[in-house]
C-alpha cells in the first residue's frame, strides 16, 4: 500500500520536472541574446552547444515545436495518467475518491504553474545563455526524435517552417549603445561616438568641406619666397594651387612641405613645382565612401567640385573625424 503512494509520488516529480525542465528552456531560448550567440558560434574554438543552438534558434519555429510537443506531453498526458493512477490509490485505501480526486487535481495544478511555469521560465530567462548552451544537445536530439511529427505540423503550419535570421538596423544599434551606456557596459562617448557613425552616411562632402570663399588658396606661379609672410600669419595646413584660368586647380601644397622648401633655400622655386597631384571629389559624395577614401591614400586632402567640374571647396580627414569625435564639421584652417 505504501508502495502506491510512494509511485504516485514519483510520478508527480516525473511531471513537475519535466513540465520545468521544457518551459525552462523555451524561455532560454527565446530571451538569450541571439548576438551573443551568433558570435560564440563564430570563433574559431566554438564554445561547446553554441554551434548546436544557433542552429536551432535559425530554425526557432521548429525548435518550440518540439519544446510545446514534449511540455504538453508532461502536463496534459501526464496529469490524465496522474488522474487515473490517484483514483486508483483512492479506492484501494479507501479514500472517498470524490472529495480527495478534486483536492489532488487542484493541487497538482497549483504545483504545474508554480514548479512548472513560473518559477523554471524566471530561471530560464535570468540564465538564458547557461540554460541554452546546456540543453543543445538534448534539444537536438529531441528534434531527431520528434521529426516525423514535426514534418506533419510544418505541412499543416508552414509558418513553423520560416528560418529566424539575424538581423538588426541603425535604430536598434543605437539604442543598444544607449542602454549599454546606461548599464555601465560601455563608456558614454563610446555609446555616443556610434551613435555619430550612421551620422556620417547622411552627410555629404558639401556639408563638411571649406568652402571656396574661405578655403586657401595660392597662384601656382607665385615663388615661396613671396609666400613667406603668408605662411607664417596663416597656419591652414593644406593650400590650393591655381593657375590663370578660373576654377583652374592645378595642385595642392602641404604648410610643412612650403616652410621646409624655404629653410632649405629654395624660395625661388614657384608654389606649383612643391604642389603634390590633387584628387577631386564630387560635393555629394557621402561621408563614410570618402573617408575611405582617405584610408586608401596617404594625402589628407580632396578638392570638391560641382556638377560641372568647377571649384567649390577643400576637405580633409579631420573635417570627417571631427564629426565622430564631436568636434564640429570643419577642417582646421
Amino acid at each position: 500500500m505504501n508502495n502506491d503512494l510512494l509511485f504516485l509520488s514519483v510520478l508527480v516529480l516525473i511531471v513537475l520536472f519535466g513540465s520545468a525542465l521544457c518551459s525552462g528552456v523555451e524561455a532560454a531560448l527565446l530571451t538569450v541574446n541571439p548576438v551573443r550567440v551568433h558570435e560564440l558560434a563564430a570563433r574559431r574554438r566554438p564554445v561547446a552547444g553554441a554551434r548546436r543552438l544557433a542552429l536551432l534558434r535559425q530554425k526557432l519555429g521548429r525548435t518550440l515545436s518540439v519544446l510545446v510537443i514534449a511540455n504538453n506531453g508532461f502536463n496534459i498526458f501526464g496529469s490524465l495518467i496522474l488522474g487515473g493512477y490517484a483514483a486508483f490509490v483512492f479506492e484501494q485505501r479507501n479514500i472517498r475518491s470524490e472529495i480527495a480526486l478534486p483536492v489532488f487535481s487542484i493541487g497538482l495544478t497549483i504545483l504545474v504553474i508554480l514548479l512548472g511555469e513560473i518559477l523554471p521560465k524566471s530561471i530560464g530567462s535570468r540564465l538564458a545563455m547557461q540554460v541554452s548552451l546546456t540543453s543543445a544537445p538534448v534539444l537536438h536530439f529531441l528534434g531527431v526524435l520528434m521529426r516525423p511529427l514535426v514534418a506533419l505540423l510544418e505541412q499543416i503550419l508552414p509558418v513553423i517552417t520560416t528560418e529566424n535570421e539575424l538581423s538588426t538596423d541603425e535604430e536598434e544599434i543605437r539604442q543598444l549603445a544607449r542602454l549599454g551606456s546606461q548599464k555601465g557596459q560601455i563608456e558614454a562617448d563610446e555609446a555616443a561616438m556610434i551613435s555619430k557613425v550612421f551620422q556620417l552616411n547622411d552627410l555629404t562632402a558639401r556639408d563638411l568641406m571649406i568652402p571656396r570663399v574661405a578655403a586657401p588658396t595660392i597662384d601656382g606661379s607665385t615663388e615661396l619666397e613671396d609666400l613667406r609672410k603668408t605662411l607664417i600669419s596663416n597656419n591652414a595646413q593644406w593650400w590650393v594651387v591655381l593657375g590663370k584660368e578660373v576654377d583652374k586647380v592645378l595642385g595642392v601644397v602641404n604648410r610643412e612641405r612650403l616652410l621646409t622648401a624655404l629653410l632649405e633655400g629654395k624660395g625661388s622655386s614657384t608654389a606649383l613645382e612643391a604642389s603634390e597631384m590633387v584628387e577631386f571629389v564630387p560635393e555629394m559624395i557621402r561621408a563614410d565612401l570618402l573617408l575611405n577614401g582617405f584610408s586608401e591614400d596617404k594625402r589628407g586632402v580632396r578638392v570638391v567640385v560641382d556638377e560641372f567640374g568647377g571649384f567649390v571647396g577643400l576637405i580633409g580627414a579631420d573635417a570627417i573625424l571631427s564629426v565622430l569625435a564631436g568636434w564640429g564639421r570643419k577642417i582646421s584652417q
